[in-house]
């Protein structure tokens, strides 16, 4: 179906090589990003991995487990053709605590085997701590992955934070192989001092909200509705969140003036990968056709230095907003 394949690039110390576009599998979960179907999600997952596609990006949480359970449905029988990342945090799926349920390394361990049995696999290629928060529960979470890891159910470990204190933390044991991070032309907080670390102690990128929830594909008005179950309908509700939206939009329209190669969505793909420290993007997708528009980014050209020059005179590097903070 491809003429070309996309490119891979070394996470990390894991020492393991994933594609530059990988997929995000939070929204087929359904239940923040508005409705989906079981079929589309899995023929969206088969065109995945029929793309050359290896990295594919889950947690217990989406869909209270729901997005696990079709990732391991989509994997039988072919375990070795998928890069499995996926995320452990909120014990009971806990959306409102104040910090983890996981007060205990054993407590811990017991929630990655859950993660193991809804993905219907013996291991996973990299676990994450999806907490953005350091104390006083990070330390069960370290004990745990190290010794799952010991264990071979689990062959790399990471964190998911956009809190530098947080991630300099987790790694002072220079264990993590990777972070995920949210990321993007209007978030470019993590290019300060993130990424710098990142490069210093090899310590792999994995790009979430590349499409800044979709303000990046330039479809979006002011008066846009979302759907119901779609956690987006805030913006709307939140006077100070709906100033931001409008600014972002605002940026957006100059970004189309820009004389680019295919769609929004895929320049600000292609933007993400452009920067050294970034290891793979993972778009979200919904749909087959989705899918396709994010692996085309991935076989398009890299930006050149110019083209970037102009992204930066409308997003300064380092410039924007957090959008997503863990």
């Amino acid at each position: 179906m491809y003429s070309k394949q996309l490119n891979t690039r070394r996470l990390g110390k894991s020492g393991f090589l994933v594609t530059e576009i990988g997929i995000g599998l939070w929204a087929i979960g359904g239940d923040q990003w508005g409705p989906v179907d079981d079929r589309n999600s899995l023929d969206t997952i088969e065109a995945a991995l029929q793309a050359g596609i290896t990295f594919f990006d889950t947690a217990d949480v989406y869909g209270q487990g729901r997005s696990e359970k079709l990732l391991g449905q989509a994997m039988k029988g072919r375990r070795e053709d998928f890069f499995v990342a996926t995320k452990i945090g909120w014990m009971g799926f806990e959306e409102r605590a104040q910090m983890s349920a996981y007060d205990s390394t054993e407590k811990l361990i017991k929630g990655v085997e859950t993660n193991l049995k809804r993905l219907d696999t013996d291991y996973v290629d990299l676990i994450q701590c999806h907490i953005n928060f350091q104390e006083p529960n990070m330390k069960y979470f370290l004990e745990g992955f190290q010794k799952l890891q010991a264990a071979g159910k689990v062959l790399s470990y990471g964190v998911s934070s956009s809190n530098f204190e947080f991630i300099k933390s987790f790694n002072a044991d220079g264990g993590t192989a990777a972070l995920q991070i949210d990321y993007s032309i209007l978030n470019r907080t993590a290019e300060k001092e993130i990424f710098p670390y990142c490069l210093e102690n090899d310590i792999g990128v994995i790009v979430r909200g590349p499409l800044a929830m979709g303000i990046l594909t330039g479809k979006f008005k002011e008066d846009i509705v979302f759907p119901e179950g779609d956690f987006r309908r805030n913006w709307h509700a939140n006077p100070d969140e709906y100033q931001i939206f409008l600014e972002d939009l605002g940026k957006v329209d100059q970004l189309k003036k820009l004389p680019r190669e295919g769609t929004m969505a895929q320049l600000a793909l292609q933007f993400v990968l452009a920067h050294l420290a970034v290891t793979t993007v993972i778009p979200g997708a919904k749909t087959v056709d989705q899918l396709e528009q994010n692996v085309a980014a991935g076989l398009m050209p890299p930006l050149d230095k110019d083209f970037l020059a102009q992204i930066d005179a409308i997003v300064p590097p380092g410039g924007g907003r957090k959008i997503w903070p863990a």
